[in-house]
């Protein structure tokens, strides 16, 4: 992170403006990046940007690889650019919904312009070298996802999948970087997310199944999750396998570690998702159908930290602490000094006094958001979850009562004046969004992941209001 304080943004690539019914790495991220850059602001955080599918509900948290990227955020008109598509290929455009993904029809037009694209493409150094350089990954993913889509598509010839999945993968880290070598020079950095666990399904599973607690048929014996909390009464089930870390241990956590050198390459700064899951996390037997019947298992630790630090500097990292927090993964922060995390939507639910939350206990070397993706907006939090006695705390905090639509530029400014290093704003945040602009829910599975920035919303006013904040608060 910069070494003064400073603050960005969170907007997930899909929720960008984009008549293609998805966000991408198109014109409107570019447009995005001015965005930050003319508002004063350091730092744009994205969701994970992991290939994703239908059967995990499009979930960024659950994807089919912790290395590919999802192939929805390539952009037809920079592949026009390229020479790969047609300006008719491009102009032939389904009606999409303004407001939300519909990710399978996202897919179903999208797919038939990648293959165009593949079609259309000569391979060159540029991509040999790419598959060369990420062949520890790729060659896994393609065939695995060869094989998946054979299984769908048949006739088709297996290695002209591979080829073809190879491709796409090219293509979608080459629009990344250009996007983030943009970013860059106008200096805003990325904040990338690490999922803890990966899906069922998917390729790391399949080429390096000794790394997880599977069955002999190679299925999950224990699924991970948490058990019942702030979100959730019956716990959340994730349905992701949880890893052998006897084995993982034997090899100094190697896939761990190409894991996130490959992160750190994408993103300037990375969250490290559900950190707690190192110390200790939840497993339940597969069969079950909630959460509640799990148990803690204890993980690596300290151990994991270890040698996380000799590769990488503690600097590159954000550490996911949210809900119940153990002493010794509290105390591994401490003596780490790692950046924790904070959310001011939790500062008003107990005594001032204990409340990791509360501005006035954050430490100086913490990230504060106003609200997170895992929460409802600021607005729709105070509209619909806060009660009474979080209310007047709330005013009591900042001296007065205010309507519901001021909620959040007050909790904007509660973070901005805090003395946390960094600050985090949910784009829904700054525009005063309700509950309708909730990004997820954690718990349920239909309808999260869908949110959408709407075309034309970033105003002039809305800029010079965020471009204020960081000089009043010395934030520059």
């Amino acid at each position: 992170m910069r070494k003064h304080k400073g603050s960005g943004i969170l907007l997930h690539i899909t929720s960008l403006p984009s008549k293609y019914g998805i966000g991408d790495f198109g014109p409107e991220a570019y447009k995005f990046a001015d965005f930050l850059a003319k508002a004063g602001q350091d730092y744009w955080q994205v969701l994970p940007l992991n290939q994703v599918s239908s059967k995990d509900n499009y979930s960024p948290y659950s994807s089919l690889s912790a290395f590919a990227g999802n192939i929805l955020l390539i952009s037809p008109e920079m592949l026009h650019r390229r020479g790969l598509l047609t300006k008719k290929d491009i102009s032939d455009i389904p009606v999409f919904a303004a407001a939300k993904v519909n990710f399978r029809k996202v897919y179903s037009y999208k797919i038939g312009l990648l293959n165009r694209a593949f079609e259309n493409f000569k391979i060159d150094s540029s991509y040999e070298e790419f598959c060369e350089k990420n062949k520890k990954w790729l060659e896994d993913y393609a065939i695995f996802s060869a094989l998946r889509s054979a299984r769908k598509s048949v006739g088709l010839q297996l290695q002209n999948i591979i080829e073809r999945e190879k491709f796409l993968q090219y293509i979608f880290f080459e629009q990344w970087f250009n996007l983030k070598k943009y970013c860059n020079q106008r200096r805003i950095q990325i904040i990338g997310d690490i999922p803890f666990y990966v899906a069922c399904d998917s390729a790391d599973i399949w080429g390096n199944p000794d790394i997880f607690k599977l069955t002999k048929t190679k299925k999950p014996r224990f699924i991970a999750g948490v058990p019942p909390d702030y979100y959730s009464r019956t716990g959340q089930l994730w349905n992701n396998p949880v890893y052998n870390w006897k084995m993982l241990k034997k090899t100094d956590y190697r896939w761990w570690m190409c894991r996130i050198k490959h992160n750190l390459a994408m993103f300037d700064i990375v969250r490290l998702d559900h950190f707690r899951g190192f110390f200790a996390y939840w497993q339940v037997p597969a069969n079950r159908k909630t959460a509640v019947n799990g148990r803690w298992v204890k993980g690596p630790g300290e151990d994991f930290l270890k040698k996380l630090f000799r590769h990488f500097s503690k600097s590159c990292f954000i550490v996911e602490d949210l809900g119940f927090i153990t002493a010794d993964v509290r105390d591994a922060i401490e003596k780490y000094d790692l950046m924790s995390t904070k959310v001011l939507l939790f500062a008003f639910d107990e005594d001032d006094s204990i409340n990791s939350h509360c501005p006035c206990n954050f430490p100086k070397n913490s990230i504060v958001y106003t609200s997170t993706h895992d929460n409802n907006t600021a607005r729709g939090w105070f509209e619909k979850e806060a009660d009474r006695v979080q209310k007047k705390k709330l005013f009591d905090y900042i001296g007065r009562q205010v309507p519901a639509s001021q909620v959040p530029w007050e909790l904007i400014r509660l973070a901005m004046k805090s003395v946390s290093d960094n600050v985090i704003i949910q784009m829904q945040d700054v525009l005063g969004l309700d509950e309708q602009s909730r990004m997820n829910l954690p718990g349920t599975s239909k309808g999260n992941w869908q949110w959408r920035l709407q075309k034309g919303k970033l105003k002039p006013a809305t800029i010079k209001k965020l471009a204020e904040l960081p000089r009043i608060y010395n934030r520059t």
